[in-house]
């Protein structure tokens, strides 16, 4: 995805705050929506292609926090949270709901704008358009597009977080996906020191996903550099 294809949806009740948002995507190539309350938000979910949501939490209808789940069960759009909050609890909490990424006001424009392009990045296509194939290996079964993951023929639930790496080890398939890789592209740039994201998700997934969690047949161990999704069974 190119940035003058995508679509921001800009979910925020100061509109001064929208306007800023707006000015600063308009001008670097993105298209617009704009929403001041939840509802709004999640109409505009539900009715148009989304490629990306700033979220902010201080809504006047609804918590941003409980947008944030409705909106990652109604769409597999990247949601970056924009919020003067700045409570390590928080940050978590959104993190588990389905944000992919968490800025704090006040923030600089031009990271929160290499943020977004790491969130499009690893975005699957709104409108299902040049989606990776599906990846099978043994047991196992990805489809991107979908956002579907089964093994054994059985569907397997993962949170957003989980689904993110394991597109991004898919995506790499044979490949190491180094830590500091993985951390950018699921958590932001100022995340990369944070190894312990990976081995929490990591250790969630091959208890999901592989048959003997401590003997990984999928997810490799690639000791002090990253992981590898293996291509043969």
């Amino acid at each position: 995805m190119t940035d003058q294809s995508a679509r921001v949806l800009i979910v925020e009740d100061e509109a001064h705050m929208r306007t800023f948002l707006s000015t600063t995507l308009t001008h670097n190539g993105y298209s617009t929506i704009e929403a001041s309350t939840g509802a709004r938000a999640l109409s505009a979910i539900r009715g148009g292609r989304v490629n990306l949501v700033l979220l902010d939490l201080g809504l006047p209808d609804v918590d941003g926090a409980e947008v944030t789940s409705i909106i990652r069960e109604a769409s597999a759009a990247p949601i970056i949270v924009i919020s003067a909050r700045d409570q390590q609890s928080v940050k978590i909490d959104l993190l588990d709901r389905g944000a992919n990424d968490y800025v704090t006001k006040p923030f600089d424009a031009d990271e929160l704008l290499a943020r977004i392009r790491v969130a499009l990045r690893v975005a699957p296509p709104a409108n299902g358009r040049d989606a990776v194939p599906v990846f099978s290996v043994g047991e196992l079964r990805v489809d991107l597009p979908r956002r579907l993951v089964h093994l054994g023929g059985k569907e397997i639930h993962l949170t957003p977080t989980e689904f993110d790496m394991l597109t991004i080890l898919v995506e790499q398939a044979g490949r190491v996906v180094g830590h500091r890789e993985m951390l950018r592209r699921v958590w932001g740039p100022d995340s990369v020191k944070e190894t312990q994201y990976l081995r929490v998700f990591m250790r969630q997934l091959r208890f999901k996903l592989e048959p003997e969690p401590a003997q990984p047949r999928y997810l490799v161990t690639v000791a002090g550099v990253g992981y590898r999704l293996r291509t043969d069974s």
